[in-house]
C-alpha cells in the first residue's frame, strides 16, 4: 500500500494525472494486454473443446491480472485524495465543496479505475471485429459488406452519443456533488435545523438539486437506451443484410456458410455491444479524471511555508513582513492588510478588536492557509492551535488529549489537571477512556474548548496559537486556564498568541496587537489600560452550556452512568438478502411495480420476452430456409425473415426504453423516501450514527441504485431470456441434451448457491469497510487546518491507509470469487459444447439409436451451445451482481426503518378540536409541570420534576454550572427529546399534543453553534422570503452587521458553514434571523459568547427595544447577560434550586446564584 501511494503521488508535482497513472502502472498494463492478445485469438481457433477449456484459463487470468490493478489504482486515488485534503490550504480548500471532495474520492476513484478494463477493449475490441469480417469475407465474399455498411454508418452515431453521454455526465457530476454538500450541511447540523423547524426548507434545497441531477441522469439513461437498441439491434441486421445479399447476387445458402457466418456474427455481437460502452467509460472517466487533476494541483500549504529565515533573530519566535493576505486569490481586498509582527520567543500576545476585525484571520495567516503574493510568514519551531471552534476527533479522551503522542503519565496529569478536565474526567463512566461522539456531541461547549486547549498542551510545542478558548468557560475556570495553563508552568516559556474578547487579559501580555478591519492599529509591549475602561469591561464567559448528552453523562448525580457505547457498531445483514429487502424493492424502495407502475413492469417483461421469442424465432426460420431445396420459395423465406427481425428490432426499442423510464423512476422515488425518513429522524438516531456513516447512504449507495443496480438488472433480465430461449431450441433440436442437462443443472446449482452466499457476505463486508473511510475523511476535512498546524498529516494518512487496506482486502477476496466461479462455469460450458458436437456426429449414422435430424438444426444447435460458454457464466454473474448490489438497497432499507420523531401532524386534539389559534402563541406563556427528562434508560435524569412558570413578556435567565440542565430546558421545550413524565405548556396548551413543525416554527431560537448555509444573506435572514429588504437592513444595522454585508449587499455570498464570516459574525446573523421572525417566545443560548463587549452592549440594547412584548429565555453563560432580566431561575444537577429576582439573590449571599456570581470576583 505504501508502494502505491509513493508512486501514485508524483502527479501532485507534474500536474498530469493521467500520465502519473500510465508511469506507475502502465508496464504492467502492457505485459497484462498480451495475455488478452493471447485470449482474443483463441476465440477464432479450434477444436471447440480444447479451445473452450484454454480460452477459460487465460480470460480468467486476465481479469484477474486486471482486477488487481484495479485495486492497486484504487487504493493509491483514495489515499491520494485524503493526503490532498490534508495539506491544502483553507483559502484554495474553499474553491471546493465537503460534498465535491467526497465525491471525488468515491465516484470519481471508481470512474478513473475503469480505464483498465476499457483500454485494452479500445484495441482488442476493434481486432476482433476486424478479424470477424476478415473470416466472414471467406465465407460469403462481398457480401459481408451491406452489413459492416451498418457498422460504419452507426459509428458517428455512437460518438454523438457518446459526447452527449459525457456531457449529461459532467452536469450530473456536479449536480451530484452539490447535492452531497447539501445533505452534508444538513446532517452537520441537524440539531439547529430541527430547532429552526428547517426540514421542510432544506428538504427543498436538496430536492432541488437532485431533480437537476436526475433530469441530467434521464438524459444520460435514454442515450444509454438508444446505445442498447443500436447494439442489440446491429447483428440482426448485420445477418439480414449479409444473407440478403448473398442470396440476391445468386448464390446459395448451405448450412456451413449459413452457420459458420451465425457463429462469427455471434462472435462480433460482443464487442459491437461493448465498444459504444468502452467509448462512454472512457469519457467519464477521463472526465473524473479533470476534476480530480483540478483538485490535485492545487497549492498545498507546505509549498509556500518556511520554517525559518536567515534574517531571523535567534531570539525571534514569528515574524511578519508588511504583507497582505487574502481568503481569495482573485480577490483584489485584502482580508488583512499591510501586517508586520515580530513576536519574540516566550512571550505572551494578547490579540483584540471587534467582531469581524481578523482576529482569527490573523492567526491563520501564521499557520499560512491564506493566500499571500510571497513567502511572508516565517516561524521557528513546531505550531499547536486552538480553533475558536474546537476540533473534536470520535475517539476516547486520552486519544484526543495524546493526538499520536506517546503516553508520559506525569506529563498527562498535568496537563488535564491545567485544563481544568479532571472534574469531568471523574465524572464519566471510563474515566478518561470514555468515548467521545462526532464532533463532540457528548460534550459542552467549554469541555470542547477545554479538551482542544489540553492536546495543544500535551504537544509540547514551542508556539501556540490560542484563538479565544476563553468564550467558552465559567470564570472560575477562565482564571483557572489563565493561571495555570496558559500562564502556567507548562507554556510560560513558549510563545502564546492569544485571540480574545477579554480586555482584561491584556494586563497580563507582552505585547498587546489591536486589530480592527484587517490592520494592525495599536502595537504595544506595556498593558493598555485604556483597554480595561468601565464601558468595555468584560467579565471572562460562564461555561457554554452542554449539550443534552453533557447533562445526562457528567450531571453529579450519585447514580453513576451504566457502560454504554455512543455511537453505534454499524448493522450488517447476514446470509441471503432477505425476502424483504426484495418486497421492499416491489413495494417501497426501487420496486418498479410500484414507483413506475404496473404498466411499465408489464410493457419491459412483455417486450423482452417478444424480443427473445423473435430473435429464435429468426434463427428457427433460417435453419429451415436451409434445409429447403426449392428455390423458389427463397422469396417468401425472406420476406418473412424480414418481417421477423423488424418485429425484433421494435420490441427490442421498447424494452430498452421502458426499462430506463422504469429505473429513473425509481431512483427519484428511493431517494425521496431516504430523505423523508432522515428529515423525520430523531435525535437519538444522529447520535448514534456518525455523518460519515449517513452520507455513505447517499453517496455510494444512492449511486448504485441509481446507475448500477438497474443496469446490472437489465443485463440479468437480458441473460434469463436469453438462456431460455437457447435450452428451448436446443431441447427442440436434440432432446437427448436433457440428459446431460440435469446433472449439470445439479452442480450449476451447488456451485451458484456456494458462490451467492459468498458473494454477498463479502459485498457486506465491503460496504461496511467503505464507510470508516468516509466517516475519517468528513471528520479530517474538518479539522484539516488544526491538523496541518500539528504537522499530524502522517498519522492520518497512516489510519486512512488501514481503512483502505480493510476494504481492499474485502474486495480482492470478492473478486477472487467472482474468478473461481468463472473458470468452473466456462469448464461446465465448454462439455456442453462438446456433448452436443457428439450428439451430432452420432445423429449421422443410420444405425445409431440418436434421432436423426437436418443440417441446418444442427448448425443452429452448435451456434447456440457456443455462446453458453459466456451466457452461463454472465447470467450467475449478473445474478451475483444484481444480488450484491442489492446489498445497497438493504442497507437503505435500514434507514427506512428508523424510528422517526413523530408524524406529521399532531395528536387530534389539534385536528379534531381546533382550539388552537392560528397565531399561536399569542401571549408567549410558558409553564413546566413537574417535569422529567431521561435521554437514556441507563443514563441519570437530565431534568428531575422541574416546575415553573413564565409569564407572557417575562425576560428569564437560566444558571447553573456545567451538568445543571440548562440546555435540557431548551431540549424539553422544543420535544428533541421525548420528556419522561409531566408536560409543557404554552399559552395553555400541551405542546406534546401539536405538531412539532407547528410547535418549532412558532419559537424563536439562536442556538449556541451559529450555522449559516450557504448561500445569500438574504436567504440565511429569510429563507422563507417573507421580509423586504428595507426591514432586512434594519435589522442587519441593529445588529451591527452593515460594515460586513453592505459592501456586496444582500446577495453577498455565505461559504459553506458561514466561513465566509466570522464566528462572532455568524452569531450576529443568527440573532437577526430570531428577530425577524417576530415570534412570541425567544430563546437565546448565550448569542453573544463570541463578540467584543461594546457589541455585546449594544445587541443587549436592540434585544430589549425589539422584544419589549416577547418573552425571552436566555441561556446564561456569563452572568452579566442575565443580571439585569426580571427573574432568574437557577439549576443543579437537574432540579430547580432557585428562582427570583437577581439583584435580590445578588444580595442574598446564601443563595445558589450569589455563589455563582462569586465566582467572577
Amino acid at each position: 500500500m505504501t508502494f502505491v501511494v509513493g508512486k501514485t503521488s508524483i502527479c501532485t508535482e507534474n500536474k498530469s494525472l493521467f500520465w502519473a497513472i500510465f508511469r506507475s502502472y502502465g508496464w504492467s498494463f502492457f505485459f497484462i494486454g498480451l495475455l488478452k492478445v493471447v485470449n482474443d485469438c483463441l476465440s477464432f481457433s479450434g477444436p471447440l473443446f480444447l479451445n473452450a477449456i484454454m480460452k477459460g484459463f487465460m480470460g480468467t487470468h486476465y481479469s484477474f491480472l486486471v482486477a488487481r490493478l484495479r485495486l492497486k489504482l484504487k487504493a493509491g486515488l483514495t489515499t491520494i485524495v485524503y493526503r490532498k485534503a490534508l495539506s491544502i490550504r483553507v483559502a484554495q480548500r474553499n474553491s471546493f465543496s465537503t460534498g465535491e471532495i467526497q465525491t471525488l474520492m468515491s465516484v470519481d476513484a471508481d470512474r478513473t479505475i475503469n480505464l483498465f478494463s476499457s483500454v485494452h477493449d479500445l484495441w482488442s475490441l476493434p481486432l476482433q471485429i476486424v478479424v470477424a469480417l476478415c473470416m466472414l469475407y471467406m465465407q460469403v465474399k462481398y457480401s459481408f459488406l451491406a452489413g459492416f455498411a451498418v457498422v460504419i454508418l452507426l459509428i458517428p452515431v455512437n460518438r454523438w452519443i457518446a459526447v452527449k453521454i459525457g456531457e449529461a455526465n459532467t452536469f450530473m457530476m456536479a449536480q451530484k456533488d452539490e447535492r452531497i454538500r447539501r445533505t452534508s450541511e444538513l446532517l452537520t447540523h441537524i440539531w439547529t435545523v430541527k430547532m429552526y423547524a428547517w426540514e421542510t426548507f432544506f428538504g427543498h434545497k436538496i430536492r432541488t438539486v437532485r431533480n437537476e441531477e436526475m433530469r441530467h441522469l434521464s438524459t444520460r439513461k435514454y442515450l444509454d437506451a438508444l446505445c442498447v437498441y443500436f447494439w442489440a439491434c446491429t447483428p440482426t441486421l448485420f445477418s439480414v443484410l449479409t444473407f440478403g445479399l448473398f442470396t440476391f447476387l445468386g448464390h446459395t445458402l448451405d448450412a456451413a456458410t449459413v452457420f459458420t457466418s451465425l457463429a462469427l456474427f455471434n462472435i462480433l455481437i460482443s464487442p459491437l455491444n461493448s465498444f459504444p460502452w468502452v467509448i462512454t467509460g472512457i469519457v467519464e472517466a477521463w472526465v473524473s479524471i479533470q476534476r480530480l487533476q483540478r483538485f490535485l494541483s492545487s497549492p498545498d500549504s507546505s509549498q509556500t511555508f518556511s520554517r525559518t529565515t536567515p534574517e531571523m533573530d535567534s531570539n525571534t519566535a514569528l515574524k511578519v513582513s508588511e504583507m497582505d493576505f487574502s481568503w481569495s486569490a482573485s480577490s483584489s481586498l485584502p482580508t488583512l492588510k499591510r501586517i508586520s509582527l515580530d513576536i519574540p520567543k516566550g512571550s505572551l500576545v494578547v490579540v483584540l478588536g471587534q467582531v469581524g476585525s481578523g482576529k482569527s484571520s490573523l492567526l491563520h495567516a501564521i499557520l499560512n492557509e491564506m493566500n499571500c503574493e510571497q513567502d511572508s510568514v516565517y516561524v521557528s519551531g513546531s505550531t499547536a492551535f486552538v480553533s475558536q471552534t474546537p476540533w473534536i476527533r470520535s475517539g476516547s479522551l486520552r486519544e484526543n488529549i495524546l493526538f499520536g503522542r506517546l503516553y508520559v503519565e506525569d506529563r498527562y496529569d498535568q496537563v488535564v489537571r491545567a485544563c481544568s478536565l479532571d472534574f469531568d474526567v471523574e465524572l464519566m463512566h471510563k474515566k478518561d477512556l470514555s468515548e467521545i461522539g462526532e464532533r463532540g456531541c457528548n460534550l459542552s461547549g467549554g469541555q470542547k474548548a477545554r479538551l482542544a486547549l489540553a492536546r495543544a498542551i500535551y504537544q509540547d510545542c514551542d508556539i501556540y496559537l490560542l484563538d479565544d478558548p476563553l468564550s467558552a468557560v465559567d470564570p472560575h475556570v477562565a482564571a483557572w486556564l489563565m493561571h495555570h495553563a496558559i500562564q502556567g508552568p507548562l507554556l510560560r516559556d513558549k510563545t502564546r498568541v492569544l485571540c480574545t474578547h477579554h480586555h482584561q487579559a491584556a494586563s497580563l501580555a507582552d505585547i498587546v496587537v489591536l486589530v480592527e478591519n484587517g490592520h494592525a492599529k495599536c502595537i504595544t509591549s506595556a498593558p493598555c489600560k485604556h483597554l480595561n475602561s468601565d464601558n468595555n469591561q468584560s467579565e471572562i464567559e460562564v461555561d457554554t452550556e452542554p449539550t443534552p448528552y453533557e447533562d445526562r453523562t457528567f450531571c453529579g448525580n450519585d447514580r453513576e452512568a451504566k457502560s454504554f457505547s455512543l455511537v453505534e457498531e454499524e448493522a450488517r445483514d447476514y446470509g441471503r438478502v432477505k425476502a424483504t429487502v426484495y418486497r421492499l424493492v416491489l413495494s417501497l424502495v426501487s420496486t418498479y411495480a410500484v414507483f413506475t407502475g404496473c404498466s411499465i413492469v408489464a410493457v419491459t417483461v412483455a417486450s423482452t420476452s417478444l424480443m427473445q421469442a423473435t430473435k429464435n424465432g429468426n434463427d428457427w426460420w433460417l435453419a429451415h430456409w436451409v434445409d429447403k431445396t426449392s428455390s423458389s420459395d427463397h422469396h417468401h423465406s425472406v420476406k418473412f425473415y424480414l418481417v421477423s427481425c423488424g418485429l425484433n428490432s421494435l420490441f427490442t426499442l421498447l424494452r430498452a426504453f421502458s426499462f430506463a423510464c422504469g429505473g429513473l423512476r425509481a431512483a427519484f422515488q428511493v431517494h425521496e423516501t431516504l430523505l423523508n425518513n432522515i428529515l423525520r429522524a430523531s435525535i437519538l438516531f444522529f447520535e448514534k450514527n456518525p455523518v460519515g456513516r449517513i452520507l455513505n447512504r447517499f453517496s455510494s449507495d444512492l449511486y448504485t441504485i441509481d446507475d448500477s443496480l438497474p443496469f446490472i438488472a437489465n443485463i440479468l433480465l437480458a441473460h434469463c431470456f436469453s438462456l431460455l430461449g437457447i435450452l428451448i431450441v436446443l431441447c427442440l433440436v436434440q432432446w437427448e441434451i436433457v440428459v446431460l442437462l440435469i446433472p449439470l443443472g445439479l452442480i450449476y446449482f451447488r456451485i451458484q448457491r456456494f458462490y451467492r452466499e459468498t458473494s454477498r457476505e463479502l459485498r457486506r463486508l465491503d460496504s461496511v469497510s467503505r464507510s470508516p473511510i468516509y466517516a475519517s475523511f468528513s471528520e479530517a476535512l474538518d479539522g484539516a487546518s488544526t491538523i496541518r498546524a500539528f504537522q499530524r498529516q502522517d498519522m492520518f494518512l497512516a489510519q486512512n491507509v488501514a481503512f483502505v487496506e480493510a476494504n481492499q482486502r474485502a474486495s480482492f477476496s470478492e473478486i477472487a470469487a467472482s474468478l473461481w466461479l468463472s473458470i468452473r462455469l466456462q469448464i461446465m460450458a465448454a462439455f456442453l459444447v462438446f456433448f452436443v458436437s457428439m450428439m451430432a456426429v452420432l445423429s449421422r449414422d443410420r444405425d445409431s439409436l440418436i434421432n436423426s435430424t437436418t443440417a441446418g438444426l444442427i448448425g443452429l444447435a452448435l451456434s447456440y451451445a457456443a455462446p453458453v460458454i459466456s451466457l452461463l457464466s454472465n447470467l450467475l454473474t449478473a445474478f451475483s451482481e444484481t444480488e450484491k448490489e442489492m446489498v445497497s438497497v438493504e442497507r437503505v432499507q435500514q434507514y427506512l426503518m428508523i424510528d422517526i420523531e413523530v408524524p406529521e401532524k399532531g395528536d387530534k386534539q389539534e385536528l379534531e378540536d381546533g382550539h388552537l389559534p392560528e397565531n399561536w402563541p399569542e401571549n408567549g406563556e410558558v409553564e413546566f409541570e413537574n417535569v422529567k427528562l431521561v435521554y437514556r434508560p441507563e443514563l441519570p435524569p437530565a431534568l428531575i420534576d422541574i416546575s415553573f412558570k413564565i409569564a407572557a413578556g417575562e425576560k428569564v435567565g437560566i444558571a447553573g454550572r456545567t451538568g445543571a440542565g440548562k440546555s435540557s430546558i431548551l431540549c424539553a421545550l422544543f420535544r428533541l427529546r421525548p420528556i419522561s413524565f409531566g408536560r409543557i405548556m404554552i399559552d395553555g396548551f400541551d405542546i406534546s399534543k401539536l405538531s412539532l413543525h407547528r410547535l418549532r416554527e412558532s419559537l424563536s431560537v439562536v442556538p449556541q453553534s451559529p450555522f449559516l448555509f450557504e448561500g445569500t444573506v438574504r436567504e440565511n435572514l429569510d429563507p422563507t422570503g417573507q421580509a423586504s429588504d428595507c426591514v432586512l437592513w434594519e435589522m442587519i444595522a441593529k445588529c451591527h452587521l452593515k460594515p460586513a454585508v453592505e459592501s456586496a449587499g444582500l446577495d453577498t455570498q455565505v461559504r459553506e458553514c458561514g466561513e465566509s464570516f466570522s464566528v462572532g459574525q455568524r452569531q450576529l446573523l443568527c440573532l437577526a434571523r430570531s428577530l425577524l421572525k417576530r415570534s412570541r417566545i425567544l430563546c437565546l443560548d448565550e448569542c453573544t459568547a463570541n463578540v467584543d463587549p461594546e457589541t455585546t452592549r449594544l445587541l443587549k440594547r436592540a434585544i430589549a427595544h425589539e422584544c419589549q412584548d416577547v418573552t425571552v429565555v436566555t441561556i446564561a453563560h456569563r452572568l452579566s447577560t442575565i443580571s439585569d432580566l426580571q427573574r432568574v431561575l437557577v439549576l443543579d444537577q437537574g432540579r430547580l434550586v432557585e428562582q427570583g429576582d437577581p439583584q435580590a439573590l445578588l444580595r442574598d449571599k446564601g443563595s445558589k446564584f450569589s455563589s455563582l456570581a462569586e465566582a467572577v470576583k
